[in-house]
């Protein structure tokens, strides 16, 4: 965790006499052969590599690559490892074992599984005596003929010292050996090619050590949409990177929060100097293979390449703000299709050279390419609902990813993290709490220090479906913890840590501060005991463990339950005890525990455990409490295992009945005429607006079609994209079947307008009738040149969306869905129909108009609104200018009342009451744009009534 402030990892000094290193340096390396780094200890050789985290089926990220891994292919070189001795080359490869390569015409060859056009492969080369790194190239080959000399370089490997660490040889504890090329090969190449890398001189580096190839078919440059700004044509940004673009992508990004218009990144390399500081604005650009930010100010050392939000005041960040980047959190940003490839090579943890920081809310990273910074996004909040997804975080030189400070709802999903110097990702609850956040679906391979997926306090937080593969050093795979500063109180692990459906292979490690191993899901409570939370470990596999797969220290901790979990394969014990802890556990089976006590306890009866049924392999009433033992790796398997129960089907299988009611298209079948990249077709069918289907781009028509199992009454279409998307109009019709082969068209082509205003919904009204089948057929899309459709839904009878409770006949708004166009923290839209007048929705500040739309669920008599603020006196007089508005499809609105100030005054209770026109509505929007009292639109209750 590359805190800003205070240095990390400072573990008690367990033992403070330390392990005797054989320095590993360029002159080391300029041998022939490798040399590793001699350690006191002598654990056990693994027998294989094993499992790859790509092995595991139903978890972990989906990715656009196919790995190859060099000691599994043909080469002519050295195979170095398994090792897993902290400080040896091996140690950090993936896998732990790697192919070196020291003389000329030396290869690695790799035989393509399917067609590519792209590579990026990991390696190591040696560094040189002064600590500044040696550039070098490689030769890329496809069938035996010469396709390029890719360049290589030690610059942003080789870290030497004590924490947070130096670039001097003649320090001790060299590690980060490894770094990442990629390169476009130009043409496809079909199956079976042999891809070669190979090594054509020696005099630039004595060695080239391979570690694996990912892969991969990248498609074409996206096209240039329309109505958009372009940092190029339009403000004179340079795509050659010979001169500074910041200044001109930061007049680019203002425009476009000026204009309501998206910024476009075309094909280039530009250079930043500095940060851009974005807010309200999208930034796209044409594939994180063609769109490339980098950079470095030649001076300050402090800027760099990134794109930042604005700091909150008072917030996580404690350094300096200049002007631009205050009044934070930005808000309603999306970043996509581009990648941010940095030039940081050393360590300063107050240095603000990350990709992506700041603070940002209700806001989406999407399909970014993050590598040589820092940090790959440090989140210093207070901030809400952001989100990283489909993204590749590489070579940090610190963490992945940290949501420090009061980050709430926010989320890392499907997206690849490898090869950083800390934490992969991490959530720290300094000084206010974070709430409500996830790590989902996520793949983590290799992290040099610390762990593969943590939380430092938080509340209600879930780390689930990820799968994560070779932790290094001080660390372990999932750690739940009240450690570091301002983790205490309020900021305590609380409410409920879900941590499900994972899988942890080769996790764990030593820690050279401690000596001795910590286990691959461990807990700490150094702060304070974690006594105050429900830690649910589920349908979990933890394989070839390192050391201990599962271990307690520093502090008491109660509330854990471990459930269908398997442990198969530790380096020492099944559980390591060295704090008092209360735990469950049922269905939970070890093998392969080296040790033949699988327990290490040394508290005694202060570790205290409850009993389950189906427990194997990992009790025992004499637990072991003496010196540490060698570790003996290897004993896990080489195989997947089975899931230990199944995972949630993003699918039913075909067989299963439609829902009886609500939406029967969600879960259901699903099938696209094409699409792009990770934005498949299932995402338009799993209950979450924030995931999407897109098809190919610049190829119009395009289908997606549901298959709801049986014939269903169908009347009506429902199509969301992701709220905090720009207008757009999408050209559409529906069409139904009841075989699949015979299509009639219920709703003709005809333009869908998508409003983020209207929370990006479209209803559909069709001709009642029954229908198995329901497909769209899109022809075009002012926004963006594909098909785009976040769920589809489908109802039936008449029947209201998910929350099928009839409205009452007093307020019919009561409980009904509600959208707003922006929210503050907590205070968000449904606080405006829960009939508590003491709650309140709150729209960002200083940012008007702002809008609040209610669907009533069917068509119904309206005759009044009535608008309540809290009625404490507290809340003076204020007035609030806003007009009413109404719609029956959600698309075309009528004013039912024109704008006027509505004084909310305390003396009558705050409540406002607006007489509208008698008639029939389903939708109605309040549109809000000004208010005396605060800068931002405030309801605490929005009532409709029929009089």
């Amino acid at each position: 965790m590359a805190d800003h402030t205070v240095p990390h990892h400072p573990h008690p000094p367990r033992n403070r006499s330390s392990a005797t290193l054989a320095l590993l340096t360029g002159t080391a390396l300029a041998a022939a052969s490798i040399s590793v780094i001699t350690l006191t200890t002598t654990a056990t050789p693994a027998r294989a590599a094993g499992l790859s985290p790509f092995d595991i089926a139903g978890r972990g990220a989906t990715v656009p690559f196919i790995e190859h891994e060099a000691e599994n292919a043909a080469y002519s070189g050295t195979r170095i490892g398994p090792d897993r001795r902290y400080g040896t080359l091996p140690s950090e490869a993936s896998g732990r074992a790697a192919v070196t390569l020291d003389a000329v015409g030396e290869h690695v060859e790799f035989t393509l599984t399917a067609p590519a056009n792209a590579v990026t492969f990991r390696y190591s080369i040696p560094d040189n005596a002064a600590g500044t790194g040696r550039d070098a190239t490689i030769d890329l080959r496809a069938n035996g003929t010469l396709v390029k000399a890719v360049p290589v370089t030690s610059k942003y490997g080789w870290y030497y010292g004590g924490y947070p660490f130096n670039n001097n040889p003649g320090d001790i504890n060299p590690h980060h050996f490894y770094d990442e090329a990629r390169a476009l090969f130009g043409t496809t190449y079909p199956t079976g090619t042999k891809i070669r890398l190979q090594v054509a001189s020696t005099a630039q580096s004595p060695t080239f050590t391979i570690d694996l190839a990912d892969f991969e078919l990248v498609g074409a440059p996206i096209t240039k949409p329309a109505n958009v700004l372009d940092v190029v044509t339009d403000f004179g940004a340079d795509p050659t990177g010979a001169t500074d673009s910041t200044a001109r992508f930061q007049a680019a990004v203002d425009a476009g929060r000026a204009q309501g218009r998206t910024v476009w990144i075309p094909p280039g390399s530009f250079t930043l100097w500095d940060h851009v500081v974005v807010d309200g604005v999208t930034l796209r650009g044409a594939g994180p293979w063609y769109s490339v930010l980098g950079g470095r100010h030649p001076t300050d050392r402090q800027r760099a390449a990134g794109i930042y939000g604005k700091y909150v005041d008072g917030g996580g960040y404690r350094g300096e703000i200049r002007p631009h980047e205050a009044g934070g959190p930005s808000r309603n940003v999306l970043l996509r299709d581009f990648a941010i490839i940095g030039d940081i090579r050393e360590r300063v943890d107050s240095d603000q050279v990350n990709a992506i920081g700041g603070a940002m809310s209700d806001s989406v990273v999407d399909n970014v390419w993050m590598q040589h910074t820092k940090v790959g996004a440090w989140m210093d909040g207070p901030m809400d609902n952001f989100t990283i997804r489909n993204s590749r975080i590489l070579d940090q030189t610190a963490d992945g990813v940290n949501f420090h400070w009061g980050v709430t709802n926010s989320t890392v999903t499907n997206t690849f993290v490898r090869n950083t110097g800390d934490d992969a990702l991490a959530m720290w609850a300094d000084t206010v709490p974070n709430v409500g956040n996830s790590f989902t679906r996520n793949t983590v391979g290799v992290t040099i220090l610390a762990n593969h997926l943590v939380t430092y306090g938080g509340r209600d937080i879930r780390i689930t479906d990820n799968v994560t593969a070779d932790s290094v050093t001080n660390g372990g795979g999932i750690h739940v913890a009240n450690r570091y500063t301002g983790v205490h109180g309020p900021t305590a692990v609380a409410g409920t840590i879900t941590v499900a459906r994972n899988t942890l292979i080769r996790n764990g490690n030593s820690d050279y501060n401690w000596r001795f191993g910590v286990g691959a899901i461990w807990f700490s409570a150094l702060n304070e005991p974690i006594q105050n939370a429900s830690i649910v470990v589920s349908d979990t596999d933890i394989l070839d463990s390192s050391y201990a797969a599962l271990h307690w220290i520093e502090g008491a901790t109660s509330g854990i339950s471990f459930t269908d979990v398997r442990i198969d394969g530790a380096g020492t014990y099944a559980l390591q005890v060295q704090a008092p802890s209360q735990v469950s556990f049922t269905n939970v089976r070890a093998t392969g525990i080296a040790q033949a006590n699988p327990m290490h306890n040394c508290v005694g009866s202060g570790f205290q455990i409850t009993q389950g049924a189906g427990n194997s392999g990992w009790y025992t009433s004499t637990p072991y409490c003496g010196p540490w033992p060698e570790p003996q790796w290897g004993s896990g398997p080489t195989s997947p295992p089975s899931p230990t129960t199944p995972p949630p089907p993003t699918t039913p299988p075909p067989t299963t009945p439609p829902p009886a009611g609500g939406n029967p298209a969600q879960g259901r079948p699903v099938l696209a005429s094409s699409h792009n990249q990770t934005y498949q077709a299932g995402n338009a069918v799993d209950g979450n607006a924030n995931t999407y289907w897109e098809s190919a781009n610049n190829a119009f028509p395009q289908t997606l079609t549901v298959d709801l199992g049986s014939a269903r009454s169908v009347d009506r279409a429902v199509l969301k994209l992701p709220a905090g998307w720009e207008t757009r109009t999408q050209t559409l019709s529906v069409l139904g079947s009841t075989d699949g082969n015979a299509w009639t068209t219920l709703a003709g082509s005809a333009g869908r307008t998508f409003d983020p205003a209207a929370g990006n919904v479209v209803s559909i009204g069709l001709p009642a009738g029954e229908r198995r089948f329901l497909r769209l057929s899109i022809t075009g899309n002012t926004g963006w040149p594909a098909a785009q459709i976040a769920e589809i839904e489908v109802y039936g009878g008449s029947s209201p969306p998910p929350s099928t409770t009839p409205p009452p006949t007093g307020n019919l708004a009561l409980g009904r869905p509600a959208v707003a166009s922006s929210h503050t923290d907590g205070y968000l839209a449904g606080n405006a129909v829960d009939g508590n007048a003491n709650t309140y929705w709150e729209s960002a500040n200083n940012a008007f108009p702002q809008t609040l739309t209610l669907d009533l669920g069917s068509v119904r008599q309206v005759g009044r609104v009535v608008l309540k603020l809290p009625p404490s006196p507290a809340w003076q007089t204020r007035t609030q200018t806003l007009s009413v508005l109404s719609s029956t499809d959600g698309n075309f609105w009528t004013t039912l009342a024109g704008t006027a100030g509505r004084t909310f005054d305390p003396a009558t209770g705050n409540i406002v009451s607006i007489n509208l026109p008698a008639g029939e509505r389903r939708f109605l929007r309040l549109h809000v744009t000004a208010n005396t009292g605060w800068p931002a639109a405030q309801v605490a209750e929005f009532e409709v009534h029929s009089t």
